[in-house]
């Protein structure tokens, strides 16, 4: 049986898409977390997760992160994102790191059952009103290469690399990660080959090139 993580930080949201999951797939399950850290613990905790559906804007994910977060430390599991963003550019940058999906908060229930089911049958999904202005827009080089740089790191490597853009100190990320300060400079310094990054700071530079604004709530205040 399925089993999906719904991570959106708004309740009403979070509902309907547990609604579509359950007529979209019999016998499915949800779990559901409010912070990409609460993702991230869940995934650790459940390996039984198929499919996340990820919001692209929520506390801890600022566009694209979570997505190559997840994708770093759990490549088994498929990602759709979840955005009231529907710029093409932004989609396109989502499939070229790995999303198996793009679904509008516009989209109706149909949409996303249809969505649902087709990602668990290990396809790709987009809404039809964007498939064609996406499939027209062009991967960006620097893009593209930025998804390979990010794919090559393992899993904890990545996670070294998330908590290095946070500002932790090599002390701090070996208690967090309960491993030896030498064992994290030796991890610096193979991110740091494999990003063509100079160092922590630049190294930092590159992951924020995941961000993407969110003017819903820039507006909103």
């Amino acid at each position: 049986m399925p089993k999906l993580l719904i991570a959106d930080d708004h309740p009403l949201f979070r509902a309907a898409l547990r609604g579509a999951a359950a007529d979209a797939a019999e016998g499915v399950t949800t779990c559901e977390a409010e912070s990409l850290e609460g993702v991230l613990a869940l995934l650790e905790t459940h390996d039984d997760i198929d499919l996340v559906l990820l919001d692209l804007h929520m506390p801890g994910n600022h566009g694209l992160a979570g997505l190559a977060a997840i994708r770093a430390q759990f490549p088994a599991v498929a990602v759709v994102l979840v955005s009231a963003n529907e710029d093409p550019a932004v989609i396109r940058r989502a499939l070229d790191h790995g999303a198996a999906g793009y679904i509008p908060k516009s989209a109706g229930l149909d949409e996303l059952r249809e969505a649902i089911r087709s990602v668990l049958a290990c396809e790709q999904w987009l809404p039809a009103a964007l498939r064609g202005a996406v499939t027209r827009t062009r991967s960006a080089p620097a893009d593209a290469d930025l998804a390979a740089r990010l794919a090559s790191l393992t899993a904890q490597q990545f996670r070294v690399l998330t908590l290095v853009a946070r500002g932790l100190l090599n002390k701090q990320i070996a208690d967090r990660l309960d491993i030896q300060e030498r064992t994290v400079k030796a991890h610096l310094s193979v991110i740091f080959e494999k990003l063509g990054a100079r160092n922590r700071t630049h190294a930092s530079v590159i992951l924020r090139e995941l961000e993407i604004g969110d003017p819903s709530r820039q507006v909103s205040g």
